[in-house]
Formats: C-alpha cells, sequence, structure tokens
C-alpha cells in the first residue's frame, strides 16, 4: 500500500469534544480505531517483521478464517432450529 494511501486513513478521522468531555472523546475515538482494525495495524509495525514471519503471519490468518467459515456452515447446518425442515423424512 503506498505511504499516502496509509496517511490519509490516520488523518482522515476527527472527533469533536462537546462541553470538554474529553474522556468521552476518546472512548469514541478508541471505538473508531479498534473497529477499523487500526491499532492492530499499528502495533504489528511497531516492530520490524522479518519476511518469512510475514509470510507465515498472513498464511495463518487465512488458513484460520477458512478454517472458522467452514465450522460455522457446519455448525448451521447441523443446528436444527436453522433448518427449511427440522425434522426431515418424518
Amino acid at each position: 500500500m503506498p505511504y499516502a494511501k496509509r496517511q490519509l486513513q490516520w488523518i482522515s478521522r476527527t472527533v469533536f469534544v462537546k462541553e470538554n468531555n474529553v474522556e468521552e472523546a476518546l472512548k469514541l475515538l478508541n471505538g473508531i480505531m479498534s473497529r477499523e482494525g487500526m491499532y492492530q495495524r499499528w502495533m504489528k509495525t511497531k516492530y520490524y517483521e522479518k519476511p518469512y514471519q510475514a509470510r507465515q503471519r498472513v498464511n495463518y490468518e487465512k488458513s484460520r478464517a477458512i478454517y472458522n467459515e467452514d465450522m460455522n456452515e457446519k455448525v448451521k447446518f447441523i443446528m436444527r432450529k436453522n433448518r427449511k425442515d427440522p425434522y426431515p423424512g418424518c
């Protein structure tokens, strides 16, 4: 990702403080940052990650996402309440 595009992600967030309530504004800002994954990205770039470690991490995240998706589909299939016909063949 180009540097300028990454920089825009950090600049484009603005939180207004109402009635000098800074704590509420910080809670809102932290929520925005955690929802968009900015804090996690910042923590990952805090230290240098070797290329082989980055490849391992990316492959692990992809395989984990595939596994979780398959398991969710299996759970949805097994649960009778989510089926169109809960008791087929009866």
